[in-house]
């Protein structure tokens, strides 16, 4: 699959120029509110006539057609439920007001577990039920490419840990391709197999999202607060204490226990302020996880800080640390050192399920 999107519009005080060529998997737009990402989601829906547009889905052209033809479903921040339809009547609406069969009911129902709130109405509902039962709904309508825009930023953070395994499961079982908004950085590590940073309306980076996430100048435009990189990683075992060990491409990783067998694929996002930084394997910590590394390359932004990127096996992390410290250090490009990160620093929201490779 390839959405191939081109797009011009003037908006007053602002302009979209947007070039991009998108693969299959689940695309994040992610940007600053106002920098033009929902606008492009709409622009594929249909909602939005731009004044010039080239919208390519595998080889055909949607930006010709009117939006009930594009078959795109679209999942909006707020789940938009008809107030007076039970969830069995909301999730099968489109194709019965279009007299289509409606098809896929059961799988659909299984894989975002609604099953139990089938004869409820929305005013019953909690808010990640309703974005479920909206997911439902859209997957329900047969499209070809999913939209959510911001489909988890209404939802506080236990809602959006409810959620976020059900997105990942319709990233990786359904094989439609989905174009996701979001703003969340740990949400995008977590979500994402390619990545599109937008700003000011221009695609300012765009790539695979393990390469998106460890660049250093790219973490600048997603903002250093939350800046972080993603390992894979395989359960190896849980542990007596509580503990679950990961194998990973730089060696083992303890983190609170998580939720699968041994030999479960996961990707886990450090963040980096989170890894610190040793020239010598350090002895006498009470952190758990010492992995040995590379430095690949260091990005200094404007103030006293340091971004550092480093080959951890065949992936990369990222370090955030002062000026003063990586020339205490003496970092460069080559030199090994070692990464030191606490177990208790990764949150169950960090870690989630591999994608499906290719």
């Amino acid at each position: 699959m390839t959405l191939d999107i081109h797009l011009r519009h003037a908006f007053p005080g602002f302009r979209l120029e947007v070039d991009m060529v998108l693969p299959g998997g689940l695309t994040c737009l992610f940007g600053r509110s106002g920098s033009g990402k929902t606008s492009i989601v709409n622009a594929v829906a249909g909602l939005l006539r731009p004044d010039e547009a080239r919208i390519v889905l595998d080889g055909a052209r949607l930006d010709n057609l009117p939006p009930h033809r594009r078959e795109v479903g679209y999942v909006f921040q707020d789940a938009r439920l008809f107030p007076h339809l039970t969830v069995a009547e909301n999730l099968t609406y489109a194709p019965r007001v279009r007299g289509r069969k409606v098809e896929g009911m059961a799988r659909v129902v299984d894989l975002l577990g609604i099953g139990a709130l089938l004869s409820r109405r929305p005013a019953a509902l909690s808010g990640g039920e309703k974005q479920r039962v909206a997911i439902g709904r859209a997957l329900l309508s047969q499209p070809r490419l999913l939209l959510m825009d911001e489909p988890l930023a209404a939802l506080d953070e236990a809602r959006k840990a409810e959620i976020l395994p059900y997105v990942e499961a319709l990233r990786d079982e359904t094989g439609l391709p989905i174009l996701y908004v979001s703003h969340a950085l740990p949400e995008v590590a977590r979500l994402a197999t390619t990545i599109a940073v937008i700003e000011a309306g221009r695609v300012q980076a765009l790539g695979p999202a393990a390469e998106i996430l460890s660049d250093p100048a790219t973490a600048q435009l997603m903002g250093l607060r939350d800046a972080g990189a993603v390992l894979t990683a395989r359960i190896a075992a849980q542990e007596e204490d509580g503990l679950t060990r990961l194998e990973t491409a730089a060696g083992p990783l303890w983190l609170p226990r998580i939720a699968g067998l041994p030999g479960r694929s996961l990707r886990v996002r450090i963040a980096a302020q989170d890894v610190i930084l040793s020239r010598d394997r350090p002895v006498g910590l009470s952190a758990l996880n010492i992995l040995p590394a590379r430095v690949a390359a260091l990005h200094e932004g404007q103030g006293p800080g340091v971004l550092v990127r480093l080959e951890v096996g065949q992936e990369h992390i990222l370090a955030r640390l002062t000026r003063r410290s990586a020339q205490a250090l003496a970092l460069a490009p080559g030199v090994t050192v070692h990464a030191v990160l606490k177990s208790v620093a990764v949150a169950q929201a960090d870690v989630g399920g591999l994608p499906p490779a290719g």
